[in-house]
């Protein structure tokens, strides 16, 4: 009677639930190429199930091509092979069956000549609103479903990869290339997008900092205990919908250091472990905290642009010794909902990257109506060219031949000259009346560690302990060592205290803005100078040293200009110089960056006046790999 009744009682529970059974889409491999079939399609198309019995097929799935607008049959071969050498995710293969719009035949017709070495079956199409491209097709629905090329993240740039959902979320890709240990990214095909007015990045594969949130998504902020403790997030961070909306796609969410505060690999990293630099030995350090961003862009040819964060460097740093493109923008100038604080009076969203047109665009589409672009207009760069600390000889140092002639060649370029300046003498001889003899590392020695560590600590840690502590029996989450270090400086320090450094900061950023860098009433031109400091000289930061305990953050050096006056600050890639690494035993190559700053509101103006210096020949776009000319990797 017992065992009776219980069988019972499952098969009424049993018969309660209903089974859901949920596509998470399909990894497939063609022509050893590795593909993910997005499990949402595209659209439908109406076809028997025999007539494309030549295509091969798997578990119901045949790649096809869709040929949208008036091509002709004659331009189909050129049209192909122009898709060939510009997608990366189309290939000659899915062009065995090609539906094709524009033409008024009904009938399914064989031709040679369409792909090199087999004949192509030309299947009229109606449906003129599933963009041009590959696709797998489900011959029992007929249904098209889009196709991504996965690829391997041998750098670990990555937390999740992602693909977008019909709603306007996002969701987990659930494909894993094999004999791989590296997470699997997958891209979309470049076809299925058109760039126009309203959509300046469509089809632009961005990778996103893991402090912004991202809805249908779980997010960690570089630490294990916030990504099990939190659901999915509900809402998608302003500043990454302004990105969607322009076109981008988002491929995946990219390692920060936790809480986005500066750590050293292997000393501090231990939640989750660094990405590695390409360059050099490919053991170097890769920075933080927008660590993920740069590795990704130096890294991987698929990647276009990772979007960071910058608070005190964590865009600035990745750049740097990565040899690319970065800006820490003039702050405010898009709201940070929904995004992990560091201290929002200093943190700012910008971009790693290495094409300056993409820069730009990218640009003008987060930032919006507070953006001054300079895309369309002659712009008026400003002729007087400062430089903090640079290097007098070319005998100085091997770098100092790429800091002089950079700056040289900048002078040239705008019409302009070169003046070295010392902002302590400066200090000294305009500072604010009644400060007395304070110097600047007197002002504001303490001022960044204080508003960092005070603002994460009320915005982040607090809350985040408490939730803890409630789903955990009074637990305390796992803190890497540096965010413990500097939120045990922060709960020493009192509101009377935190009011001082904010005044400090503003005193600085009234003083920097009226006499070193005001802006100017012309929109062409807008700053009144531009200044220069060296951003990296190639040195060797091996990620296999260990350091002593992490400190905090005090001092004033030349990358807290920009943090403290709230001006742009932009890393320009010089070039590289030669290292004899201990790690291979070798000569390698490391990037050499310098920063240029503008008047606040400028930051249009350094990102014309990168893509021009790229134009001009003074700089370089640098590519992925050991080296930023292409080299070894």
């Amino acid at each position: 009677m017992g065992p009776h009744f219980v069988d019972l009682f499952i098969l009424a529970a049993i018969s309660t639930v209903a089974a859901e059974l949920t596509s998470s889409g399909l990894s497939v491999t063609y022509n050893d190429v590795y593909y993910y079939i997005s499990p949402f399609s595209s659209g439908n198309v109406t076809i028997s199930p025999t007539s494309l019995r030549a295509v091969p097929s798997i578990h119901g799935f045949k790649p096809v091509t869709v040929v949208q607008g008036s091509v002709a049959r004659a331009q189909l071969p050129a049209l192909l092979a122009k898709w060939n050498s510009t997608d990366d995710v189309f290939q000659p293969a899915f062009a065995g069956a090609i539906f094709l719009t524009g033409g008024n035949s009904t009938c399914i017709t064989q031709e040679s000549g369409m792909i090199p070495g087999a004949s192509s079956l030309l299947v009229p199409l109606s449906n003129s609103k599933i963009p041009s491209g590959p696709y797998f097709l489900e011959m029992a629905t007929g249904s098209l479903y889009p196709v991504y090329r996965l690829y391997e993240d041998f750098a670990g740039a990555f937390m999740e990869a992602l693909i977008p959902t019909p709603d306007g979320r996002f969701q987990p890709m659930s494909a894993q290339m094999p004999n791989s240990a590296s997470l699997t990214v997958g891209v979309p095909s470049r076809l299925y997008f058109t760039k126009t007015a309203d959509k300046p990045l469509a089809g632009v594969r961005v990778g996103v900092k893991d402090i912004y949130r991202l809805a249908g998504v779980k997010g960690s902020n570089g630490n294990r205990a916030w990504y099990n403790l939190y659901p999915p997030s509900e809402d998608t961070a302003s500043a990454i919908q302004r990105l969607v909306d322009a076109g981008a796609q988002i491929v995946g969410l990219q390692k920060t250091s936790q809480f986005a505060n500066g750590e050293y690999a292997t000393a501090d990293w231990v939640d989750y472990h660094e990405p590695f630099n390409p360059r050099g030995d490919g053991y170097q350090d890769s920075a933080a905290s927008s660590a993920g961003a740069g590795s990704s862009i130096s890294s991987y040819e698929w990647m276009d642009i990772a979007i960071g964060s910058d608070t005190g460097g964590s865009i600035r740093g990745p750049a740097q010794v990565q040899g690319l493109f970065g800006n820490r923008p003039s702050h405010g100038l898009i709201e940070l909902d929904h995004v992990m604080p560091l201290a929002p009076a200093l943190d700012t969203p910008g971009f790693i990257v290495r094409d300056t047109l993409l820069w730009e665009a990218a640009n003008a589409a987060l930032y919006g109506s507070n953006y001054k672009s300079l895309a369309s207009t002659t712009p008026r760069y400003p002729t007087k060219i400062y430089t903090l600390r640079f290097p007098t000889s070319f005998n100085f140092s091997d770098t100092a031949p790429l800091f002089i002639d950079f700056a040289n060649a900048l002078a040239k370029f705008v019409g302009g000259s070169v003046s070295a300046l010392n902002l302590n003498d400066e200090w000294a001889a305009s500072k604010p009346a009644g400060v007395g003899n304070v110097t600047l590392s007197d002002l504001l020695n303490t001022t960044y560690a204080t508003i960092i560590a005070k603002e994460q600590i009320s915005l982040v840690r607090d809350p985040f302990y408490k939730d803890y502590a409630a789903a955990h029996d009074g637990r305390t989450p796992f803190i890497n060592p540096t965010p413990l270090t500097r939120w045990a400086y922060g709960d020493s320090i009192t509101p009377a205290q935190l009011a001082t450094e904010y005044r400090a900061k503003q005193l600085f950023m009234d003083w920097f803005n009226t006499e070193i860098l005001p802006p100017v009433d012309d929109a062409a031109q807008c700053s009144d100078g531009l200044l220069l400091y060296i951003g990296t000289e190639g040195d060797q930061l091996p990620r296999n040293e260990y350091f002593g305990p992490p400190e905090v953050p005090f001092g004033f050096g030349n990358n807290r200009i920009s943090v403290f006056s709230e001006v742009p600050d932009s890393v320009f890639p010089l070039g590289q110089v030669a290292a004899k690494s201990a790690i291979t035993n070798h000569v390698e190559y490391l990037p050499v960056a310098v920063d240029v700053l503008a008047a606040k509101g400028c930051d249009g103006l350094l990102a014309r006046l990168a893509a021009d210096l790229v134009e001009a020949g003074v700089l370089k776009v640098p590519k992925t790999g050991g080296t930023m000319d292409g080299g070894r990797s």
